[in-house]
Order: C-alpha cells, then structure tokens, then sequence
C-alpha cells in the first residue's frame, strides 16, 4: 500500500510551504492554504520513521466532516477538500495557544495527577479521582503553541499576562471551545462514543476569528466505547479506547517516551498494517460510514493533479 511520507509540490502561485509534524502547508499567493494530511504519524512529539496507510485521508475526511457540522457554532478556515488527503482553506494569523478540552481525567491529565499534581493549567482537580473518571465539569488545559519540540502546558492568567492573547479574544475562544466541545459530545453520543479529551485551534482573519486545522480526529481526540463505560470504570479495568493513545502505549511498552536518549522501536510491517486498520475503524466508527479505499498507484500524482484543479477555481 502507498502512502504519504512527504511531498514536493510546486503548485502555480506558489508563496510558501511548511512542513509540520504531520501536514504539509503550502501558502498560495499569500491568501490560501493547501493542508496535506500526509500518512506521517507523531508520537510525544516525535514523527515514527514509517508511515502508516490511509493515516492522512482518515484525519482528512473525519475533521472534514466535524468542521462541516460546526459552522453554526463559528466560521471555519476550509474552502474545499478536492482530495481524500488535503483540505484548502483561507489563511489565518494563528493564535499562538492551543484550547485543550478535557470531560475526562485521561492522558497527560491522569498522569500528571498520578504523580501527585492537584492543578492543571490554573484548573484545581478534586481528590479522589481515578483514571478515566467523568470530571465534575469539562475544563480547558491550554498549551502553547509550538513550532518545534513540545508544547506547554500554560494557564489562563499566564496567557493573558504575557499578552499572548487579549482578554476579549481568549474569553470568546473559551466560549467557543466549549460549544465545540459539546457538540462534538453529542455527536460521539449518537455514534456510541464518548469524547473524552480534544483540543482546537484558532485563527483570525480579517479581525475575525475562525475555526483552523483539525477537530475531532484520533490524532487531536480521546474518544472511548460508551458501552460497558461504567462496568469498567467500576472494576478498574482500563477503557477501551478509540485514539492515538494505542500508539503511545505500544511505544511506552517497548521503552520509548519521546526522552533523551530513547530509541523508537522497530516498526515491522506487521505494526504499521496494525496502526492503518485501527485508524480505518476508527473513521467508520466516528463517522457510520465505510471507508473508501483509493488505490490508485501513485497518490501523489493523484494529490497534484486534485489540488492542482481545485486552485483553478479559486
């Protein structure tokens, strides 16, 4: 199977191009962006040696579809999807701050409070607590945003402080980081899940905010199997879980957590076909839709000649 490690287009108008951990950007004439969801896949903040198929069509086509069924809730950054693979959209001066949204004590959050940590980026979690508990309410657990190595955990009062973001802007992100938040609750709900854990991020343009990136996809969302939830929070069994952190627990086993002088272990044919199919699951089961293969040889001709239609128009 092919798949997307990296690219080097050269589309017509071309101004810029950034290569993220995981997405290629490509700036045209200043104005627009060109996301390719490529097949890389980042770990603790590390991008794994190998990609994994269809990776970057699932993410594509699930935050495609979150976006499209969010816009009433704000504006968002896309114009078009002409590929499996890639969204374009308007250019946005992003806030330098991701809006991390946690229903649920999981992830980073469990474990900082496994080692004895009672806050959170300014937020106060009650004792008690197990891991995978129902938070008394959802909370945002900000992060700076950063352009290499790893973002930060950062409070509401440190951001308004430092003027990363102005007090009216950062209380309308809040506002809409939790409209998103439970929208996409609900939605997990209809499908039998339960959104655990998410974060979004933020543009403005034109000196309006906007809805950027990805939402609700398993690289950016924790989401468990609602069915049987309670049974195994009773009995201290861990949640069955449908994320990236599979991928974390497989590298945390074999020894590796993104530290100094770790080394990332062997990903055989037989992981890499492993972590695929558990992405596909995970887009038809967020979505109630098959997933369509496409299987042409040579994806990224096919990439380029789809992105290279859709500019066209523009």
């Amino acid at each position: 199977m092919s798949a997307i490690k990296e690219t080097h287009f050269n589309f017509n108008k071309q101004t810029g191009f950034y290569k993220g951990k995981v997405r290629d950007v490509y700036t045209i004439d200043n104005n627009y962006l060109v996301m390719v969801a490529s097949d890389r896949i980042s770990a603790f903040d590390v991008v794994l040696p190998r990609a994994i198929p269809f990776k970057g069509q699932v993410l594509n086509q699930i935050a495609a579809k979150f976006l499209k069924a969010t816009v009433d809730i704000l504006p968002n950054w896309v114009i078009t999807v002409p590929d499996p693979s890639v969204t374009i959209g308007q250019a946005c001066d992003p806030f330098k701050v991701e809006m991390v949204v946690r229903g649920y004590l999981s992830g980073h959050a469990w474990r900082t409070y496994r080692d004895g940590g009672r806050e959170l980026c300014g937020e106060i979690l009650p004792e008690g607590l197990r891991e995978n508990d129902k938070l008394p309410k959802a909370i945002i657990t900000p992060t700076t945003k950063a352009a290499v190595g790893h973002d930060m955990d950062i409070s509401k009062a440190e951001i308004l402080a430092q003027g990363i973001v102005s007090v009216e802007d950062y209380e309308q992100l809040e506002s809409y980081a939790h409209a998103l938040y439970q929208r996409g609750v609900e939605m997990a709900g209809e499908r039998g899940l339960i959104l655990a854990d998410t974060k979004y991020e933020f543009g403005k343009r034109d000196g309006k905010i906007y809805l950027i990136d990805e939402i609700h996809t398993p690289d950016s969302s924790r989401y468990f199997y609602a069915e049987g939830y309670e049974e195994r929070q009773a009995n201290g069994e861990p949640q069955k879980q449908l994320s990236k952190e599979f991928v974390r627990q497989w590298l945390i086993e074999n020894g590796f957590q993104g530290k100094e002088g770790q080394q990332v272990p062997e990903m055989t044919d037989e992981i890499v076909d492993s972590i695929s199919a558990r992405y596909i699951e995970l887009y038809e089961y967020i979505t109630g839709e098959r997933f369509h293969y496409d299987v042409e040889e040579d994806v990224l001709a096919r990439v380029e000649r789809n992105v290279s239609a859709a500019l066209e128009k523009l």
